[in-house]
């Protein structure tokens, strides 16, 4: 019998069962000579087990955590319905011919804080291959927003280890976009910026109540930390030195909790951060000179939305964003970690006419464009093998993995024909 051959949970028992033992007596082998043996026969079959199962992706969706009643909501007096933002989506009508909405979940409405959901949810992102969420995290005037979806949904999943999760910080300014009634959409409730004593605040939250979790994602031992906008940043911080030394803070209070540091990650616009040069010519402070200053590790997209104007065809919209990959290759000196948009359409966050959106999606085309994305990590074996993909449930601007009743499980069968 060829050992090796065997499967690994089989090969696994056949190692301790009383016939392998009593063989290796019969060979004459003492104790020494059977534990030697057994660990090399385990090394070759947790080869043959990886080989045989072929490369783990890391392929992470973006979560947006506000299907649920959150007592913030109150204060700026939108979803008076008590459900979140589900409250946008069964009230979305269509606006064109052919205008797909609203888009109902398969899954009904549910409560995202319900630790009973999230498992269910797990066991199926799980199933079709998607194994890290980016949970959209939020601090508003020193107060967290929106948290209890990781909190007390996901974290009190009793399956939550099955999965990945890290954090981008959506340091966004909040304003009426959220409003389906509002049409002032520069009307704002809270600002983006925060200032140093604000974030050394929340360093300490981040530190004690997520980057210590044994699931949350991790780069070379760090765990990973995106920021949404890093000019907000910035300008909150009072200057890219400030910043740069905000971010020093980060890294020194994460080795003092016995981590080996934080991996940074920027999340890419097509515009340059607020500090930038939009001059070809001044090489100084480029994007990703401003970039390296600010020590950032890695680079990733939230939506092709901010690459490409989502008002055409989803493949030429696809294609325009994934060249953006050839010009990260050329311009950034740090990984970056292909991006793959489902769709885009967030009239149900807008009263009155028709607002641009993304025509012609398909699930084939989808899975395409993960394809593309898949040979570009496997083009960069040096760089863990990380996808992002928007998004879990974006349901408002029309971008789900979720399946909703048109399409059913579609989108995330595509997902499981290509990373599974």
């Amino acid at each position: 019998m060829v050992l090796s051959a065997l499967p690994h949970n089989f090969a696994l028992h056949y190692c301790q069962s009383k016939y392998f033992h009593y063989l290796c007596i019969k060979q004459g082998m003492d104790n020494d000579m059977r534990t030697k043996l057994l660990l090399i026969l385990a090394t070759a079959w947790c080869a043959v087990a990886v080989m045989a199962k072929g490369k783990v992706y890391d392929v992470a969706a973006y979560v947006w955590p506000a299907y649920h009643d959150d007592a913030r909501w109150h204060e700026i007096g939108i979803f008076p319905d008590g459900k979140g933002e589900w409250e946008s989506v069964y009230n979305a009508v269509p606006k064109f011919e052919g205008h797909r909405q609203p888009r109902v979940p398969l899954w009904g409405y549910f409560d995202e804080t319900s630790p009973k959901v999230q498992e269910m949810i797990i066991d199926k992102a799980t199933k079709y291959g998607v194994n890290t969420f980016i949970f959209d995290w939020y601090w508003y005037e020193n107060r967290p927003f929106l948290e209890d979806v990781l909190d007390k949904g996901f974290l009190g999943a009793r399956n939550n280890e099955k999965m990945k999760f890290y954090l981008m910080w959506a340091n966004h300014m909040a304003t009426a976009y959220w409003d389906r009634h509002e049409a002032d959409k520069g009307k704002y409730y809270w600002r983006g910026e925060v200032t140093r004593e604000v974030f050394d605040g929340f360093v300490d939250h981040l530190i004690e109540d997520y980057f210590g979790r044994q699931n949350y994602y991790t780069i070379d031992g760090k765990p990973v930390f995106a920021i949404y906008e890093v000019g907000t940043f910035i300008n909150g911080m009072g200057g890219i030195d400030e910043a740069r030394e905000a971010l020093e803070h980060l890294r020194r209070e994460c080795v003092k909790a016995g981590l080996p540091g934080v991996h940074l990650q920027a999340i890419l616009w097509d515009a340059l951060p607020e500090t930038a040069s939009r001059n070809p010519e001044d090489k100084s402070h480029n994007k990703d000179n401003t970039l390296k200053a600010l020590g950032f590790d890695s680079v990733t997209n939230y939506q092709w939305c901010h690459l490409v104007s989502p008002t055409m065809d989803y493949q030429q919209w696809g294609e325009q964003g994934q060249a953006f990959y050839e010009q990260y290759d050329r311009e950034m000196s740090v990984p970056y970690f292909p991006h793959v948009s489902i769709d885009w359409d967030n009239n149900p966050r807008f009263p009155g006419p028709a607002q641009g959106c993304v025509t012609g999606v398909t699930p084939q085309k989808f899975e395409a464009f993960l394809r593309r994305a898949k040979d570009y990590v496997d083009a960069h074996p040096n760089q863990p093998p990380l996808i992002t993909i928007n998004a879990w449930n974006e349901w408002s601007e029309g971008s789900c993995l979720e399946p909703d009743t048109y399409y059913k499980y579609d989108f995330l069968k595509a997902v499981r024909r290509v990373f599974k």
